[in-house]
C-alpha cells in the first residue's frame, strides 16, 4: 500500500506548525499577507449572502491588509480575521482552518506552499471506504447475494 506522505499525521504536523509560525512571524512585523485556500472549509459569520458565495472559485484569495489585517487573529488551528465582501461591503468573520490555506503570499511572493488536506476530508474518505467495505460485507454475509458475483475462472 503506498502511503501519501502529505496526509500523514507528521507531515500535517509539520504543516500546522510552519503556518502558524509564519504568520505568527508576519504579525510580528506588521506585514501584509494574503492567503489562496479552499473556501469548502471556511466558515463565515453571519453567513455570506447566496449571490456573494456564489461568486467564489473553489478556491479563494484573502488579501490581509488594512482593517483586515487589524482584525486578525491566529489560534492553534483557525486564522480569524474580519472583512468586506461584495459591492455593499457585507461584513463577515472569517474563519480559515490552517490546512485549509493552500499557500500564503507576500506581495508576489509564495513563502508557503501547503499539501495537507483539513483532517475532516481525509476522515470523510477514510469513513467513505470504511461505509462502502461494511455494505459489501453486509451484502455478502446473505447468501443469496453470493450467487450474484460471477465466478472467476
Amino acid at each position: 500500500m503506498t502511503i501519501n506522505l502529505f496526509q500523514t499525521p507528521e507531515y500535517r504536523t509539520l504543516m500546522v506548525q510552519h503556518i502558524s509560525q509564519t504568520i505568527g512571524y508576519l504579525f510580528e512585523k506588521n506585514q501584509d499577507f494574503s492567503i489562496a485556500c479552499e473556501i469548502k472549509y471556511i466558515t463565515f459569520m453571519p453567513q455570506l449572502p447566496q449571490n456573494i458565495r456564489e461568486s467564489f472559485q473553489d478556491t479563494v484569495l484573502f488579501v490581509l491588509s488594512g482593517y483586515t489585517f487589524e482584525s486578525a487573529s491566529l489560534d492553534t488551528d483557525y486564522l480569524t480575521f474580519e472583512a468586506g465582501f461584495g459591492e455593499e461591503n457585507f461584513g463577515s468573520t472569517v474563519s480559515v482552518p490552517l490546512l485549509a490555506i493552500q499557500q500564503l503570499f507576500v506581495g508576489d511572493n509564495p513563502i508557503v506552499l501547503n499539501l495537507a488536506k483539513p483532517l475532516s476530508e481525509i476522515e470523510n474518505k477514510k469513513s467513505s471506504s470504511a461505509s462502502k467495505n461494511a455494505s459489501m460485507e453486509a451484502l455478502l454475509n446473505n447468501p443469496e447475494n453470493k450467487k450474484l458475483l460471477k465466478k472467476k475462472r
